[in-house]
């Protein structure tokens, strides 16, 4: 991909509360950009909107809980 990402427009999500502990994402041309709110700099993570879907299915169904 080969999108600017200085130019994304970066949102956090409104189930976001007070704290730094947040991911931001971008939607881009060709699929998403995700980062670390407490260090945009650090970098972004890209995906295909395929592979944004696969994503979010399993965040959803509660495979990716660590508890």
């Amino acid at each position: 991909m080969v999108d600017d990402l200085s130019r994304a427009s970066w949102r956090k999500s409104t189930y976001s509360g007070g704290g730094n502990d947040c991911v931001e994402v971008a939607f881009l041309n060709e699929g998403m950009a995700v980062r670390d709110s407490k260090n945009p700099k650090a970098g972004a993570l890209r995906l295909p909107e395929s592979e944004w879907k696969l994503l979010m299915a399993a965040a959803r169904s509660g495979s990716l809980d660590l508890r």
